[in-house]
């Protein structure tokens, strides 16, 4: 854990320093999250933390634990499976409109996100391929001319974050096949084709969301099985001291 400098957007900093750490992993689901040791941890005091919390509560990222106390909010598969069908749509208009108000940006500055991808793969960092994916998508926004897409959207990032790095860390030719349909619809937007832009971008967010559901399932499934077999074994040691 990082030192965090004493600025006016202190609570902000802390957000997104709990918010990078719950996407990376080193605060994973059900970690209990204890004011006075991420205080001094960061360098604040409790008062920015405690704020932090609470907006990460709000955003579905923190959650109560049983008794009392503030733990790292569960992965739930029906939520995200809901977050990404609504995004579908949203994001699909967002390249429809693109291709009738930005083909001409499209063209000229559209290409500089695709290889800033591909250049974000290509490290392995994992902070950087999910800003990469997260740039391209307000890129869109933008040319879209719409301003309510980006902000329906943006409450929602920082769950789509943490599916994101959820997936990412074990990723393996996931990535490039994303940036090869990020191509594709750039490619329909710079061409003016709205109605293909438009069904490549739904398309390409249902998959994605396919793979992540289909990925994540399967690690709750070994932790879960994992989790059992460790309480076999307490109840069979326990057995034989008696």
């Amino acid at each position: 854990m990082r030192v965090i400098q004493s600025q006016p957007s202190l609570v902000d900093q802390v957000v997104e320093a709990i918010t990078s750490e719950i996407i990376s992993g080193e605060l994973p689901s059900n970690a209990r999250l204890i004011q006075d040791e991420l205080a001094r941890a960061y360098g604040v005091s409790r008062q920015p933390v405690q704020q932090a919390l609470l907006l990460l509560r709000s955003r579905g990222l923190v959650r109560e634990a049983e008794g009392r106390g503030l733990i790292v909010a569960p992965l739930d598969l029906d939520f995200i499976r809901n977050l990404y069908e609504i995004r579908a749509v949203v994001e699909g208009l967002a390249a429809r409109l693109a291709a009738s108000n930005g083909c001409n940006r499209a063209e000229a500055e559209g290409p500089r996100y695709i290889a800033d991808g591909l250049e974000a793969v290509k490290s392995g960092l994992l902070d950087r391929q999910i800003e990469a994916d997260i740039a391209f998508h307000a890129f869109l926004s933008e040319l879209s001319g719409n301003p309510l897409i980006n902000e329906t959207t943006a409450p929602h990032w920082p769950s789509l974050r943490r599916v994101m790095g959820e997936v990412l860390r074990d990723a393996d030719e996931m990535p490039y096949n994303t940036w090869d349909e990020h191509a594709a619809i750039l490619d329909a937007i710079v061409m003016g084709d709205g109605a293909k832009a438009e069904q490549l971008s739904r398309d390409h967010i249902l998959r994605t969301a396919g793979v992540f559901i289909t990925r994540l399932k399967a690690q709750q499934d070994l932790q879960n099985g994992e989790a059992g077999r460790r309480r076999i074994k307490r109840t069979a040691r326990a057995a034989s001291e008696t």
